[in-house]
């Protein structure tokens, strides 16, 4: 068994129930009847998944691994220039700390310039990298997260399970481990859908 947050789940389940159902039933009349009207309860199965599983590199699903690394191939340049910056800034810094009390002031006045100028650049393409990347990583991941969402829905209808609560996301006390499918769906997933998918370049 798995000690996980499940209470928590079932409390707030239990509340959005009561919530919708006090918003859609008219308040009840002062005078109840004799007798009370049978109420049909939906049949619910629940069931377990936890989507940090999707990202190991071994195990989860294949296609997120093979994106990630089309994504960091396409951005090996820039972080190259980025590391070739640094070594530059820390080269400056050393040799202005090695030789500020011989060298002529004019030549540690220029290295300080350089120095400044490389920071002030290392700075502004640091961002620009960082934005450019979190924008096609949403780009190219978009896609895998609907295809994911999609098959998790069929998934769950083809095994009559009504509920899926994400244990990586929602806190939860317990779960048995026999409600949990992540590795059934990551398998399934995986099978259907080949880690070799295109990727549509910038």
């Amino acid at each position: 068994m798995k000690i996980v947050r499940y209470f928590t789940v079932v409390v707030l389940l239990t509340l959005v129930a009561v919530s919708a159902s006090a918003q859609t039933k008219p308040a009840a009349p002062a005078a109840a009847p004799a007798t009370q009207a049978t109420v049909a309860v939906p049949d619910s199965k629940i069931a377990m998944i936890y989507s940090d599983a999707f990202l190991d590199p071994k195990t989860g699903i294949a296609r997120f691994n093979s994106l990630l690394t089309t994504l960091n191939r396409e951005f090996q340049p820039r972080q190259t220039e980025l590391q070739n910056l640094q070594a530059k800034i820390n080269t400056l810094t050393k040799e202005i700390n090695d030789t500020q009390s011989v060298a002529d002031p004019n030549t540690i006045r220029a290295k300080k310039d350089q120095l400044d100028q490389a920071n002030t650049e290392l700075k502004r393409k640091g961002e620009d990298a960082e934005a450019a990347y979190n924008k096609r990583r949403q780009d190219i991941f978009m896609p895998l997260q609907q295809d994911i969402g999609k098959a998790l829905e069929a998934f769950a209808k083809a095994r009559g399970i009504t509920v899926i609560v994400d244990g990586s996301q929602v806190p939860v006390v317990y779960a048995a481990e026999s409600i949990d499918i992540t590795r059934a769906f990551i398998n399934e997933f995986n099978s259907k859908n080949p880690a070799t998918a295109s990727v549509t370049t910038p």
